[in-house]
């Protein structure tokens, strides 16, 4: 498979509508004329910033004040929204790190040094690897794109063309297919990455102290060379209500050193999905390659993060929602993790989680964990986070927060994927599998605010929420 490239992007109208599953004849999404043949930057209002090719205006060859806003340019009337870039095309190169230099993420994340370290890693004492990693990202705070703490460039996005679309159709309320089950105003996932045979041998006591919560997670399984797995360390994860995921194949750093060496690896990786009887698939490190992923069985993949700062390879997805790549789900991590947060930032709180918390279910999104066995053992470690699980435990009972497994995330988003909202004698209702637990949504413009409100038989968001979704987005 040849890297995916801005031009195969999918349409402009089904990005939309995959996105709000909203009916497709609402939508009417065009270019104003022909795109320039040079990618670069450029803004789409306040807080949302895009790479691709523009109509008019020259892209910026780096994000920042100098990129155009090209929000202005925009013409929304006649039920038609015609926008001077190709919105599939620059949701595509967000989604799927298009944006980066490759070859510059090749040479930094697969160097001779980074060889060298991975190869020295397992007999280097704890204190010297976060002195050279500390070391390696020392510059983290200087970037600029995407965001810290949490970029939703993507979801403002589609929110603001939202509105424009209301605008340009003269709609009351535009309806679509809410994002989570049961009218839940986001959803949280736990995943616990298993590096090491310490961390192993924890599992089971992690498993209680999440159980002792009422919350299920993930583990992320490395198949070889770094521990021994034995089927009765499998099924007793899957016995007690938690989930596996193959996680990389040996964590040595080099799964996408070479499209090469990722074939030869690939199918060992399928076999150890079926073997270990797991859908989901995470790379070590959080090393990915998208354009390489029709080479996995996968149903779902949790290695690409929401912005990257402080992980080896730089980028992010800069949405908080999962998408589709190609077959495969792709379910992003979309908080810091803990390894990060102790080591690399020296910050023993919850704070910073509890800020993208904020951040991400303003735009009801994905609350997405990577919490190490192997770095919460200590009895300061292990109580930060008891006090996350129960700040989760909170937003699930006062904000209906839905706190389930990646498993659970991959088959909600399919059956969503596949709805459609159909009107009989003057109502909405929604079509296909799942249906029964999805609800319909509304989106309307009030004050120059967009604002969605559930339809009462799809269930309801408290009126404190429902404030301060109107207050979110503006043009």
């Amino acid at each position: 498979m040849t890297n995916r490239t801005l031009e195969e992007s999918p349409p402009m109208g089904a990005c939309f509508t995959e996105y709000f599953r909203c009916p497709e004849h609402l939508v009417r999404l065009e270019l104003k004329g022909p795109v320039s043949g040079k990618s670069g930057y450029f803004r789409f209002g306040e807080g949302v910033t895009c790479y691709g090719r523009l109509n008019g205006e020259h892209p910026a060859p780096r994000p920042g004040l100098a990129s155009p806003d090209v929000l202005k340019e925009v013409e929304a009337d006649n039920d038609i929204v015609r926008l001077p870039f190709d919105l599939a095309e620059a949701v595509n190169a967000l989604r799927c790190e298009i944006y980066t230099d490759e070859e510059k993420d090749t040479a930094s994340s697969f160097s001779l040094l980074s060889e060298v370290y991975y190869l020295m890693r397992p007999l280097l004492p704890v204190a010297i690897r976060k002195r050279l990693q500390k070391l390696y990202l020392r510059n983290w705070r200087k970037i600029t794109f995407p965001s810290w703490p949490v970029d939703s460039s993507v979801d403002t996005l589609m929110e603001r063309l939202l509105m424009l679309q209301i605008r340009a159709a003269k709609l009351q309320r535009m309806p679509f297919v809410w994002f989570w089950p049961e009218g839940a105003s986001g959803c949280a996932i736990m995943t616990h990455d298993v590096e090491t045979e310490v961390g192993r041998d924890f599992c089971p006591a992690l498993m209680d102290i999440d159980d002792s919560f009422g919350l299920k997670a993930s583990f992320q399984v490395v198949p070889e060379i770094r521990y021994e797995v034995l089927p009765q360390f499998l099924a007793a994860i899957r016995q007690r209500g938690f989930e596996v995921v193959v996680h990389d194949l040996n964590h040595d750093g080099h799964l996408y050193r070479t499209r090469e060496q990722f074939l030869e690896r690939a199918p060992k990786i399928n076999a150890y999905g079926k073997q270990f009887g797991a859908d989901g698939f995470r790379a070590g490190i959080l090393y990915r390659r998208q354009q390489w992923y029709e080479a996995f069985d996968f149903a779902y993949d949790m290695s690409v993060p929401n912005m990257a700062h402080l992980d080896p390879q730089r980028g992010g997805c800069c949405t908080v929602l999962p998408f589709f790549i190609g077959n495969i789900l792709e379910i992003p991590v979309t908080t810091t993790q803990d390894y990060s947060l102790f080591n690399i930032l020296n910050e023993h709180s919850i704070d910073l989680w509890k800020q993208q918390t904020e951040l991400i279910l303003g735009k009801h999104g994905l609350l997405s964990f990577i919490i190490h066995p192997d770095y919460i053992i200590a009895p300061r470690e292990r109580a930060l986070y008891e006090e996350l699980l129960a700040h989760i435990v909170r937003l699930k009972k006062e904000r209906n927060v839905w706190a389930t497994t990646p498993g659970e995330v991959n088959r909600w988003w399919r059956q969503r994927a596949k709805m459609r909202l159909v009107e009989r004698d003057g109502k909405w209702r929604i079509e296909g599998d799942g249906a029964e637990r999805a609800g319909i949504a509304y989106a309307q413009e009030k004050n120059g605010r967009l604002e969605f409100t559930m339809d009462e038989n799809g269930g309801s968001m408290p009126s404190s929420r429902l404030a301060q979704i109107a207050d979110r987005v503006r043009l």
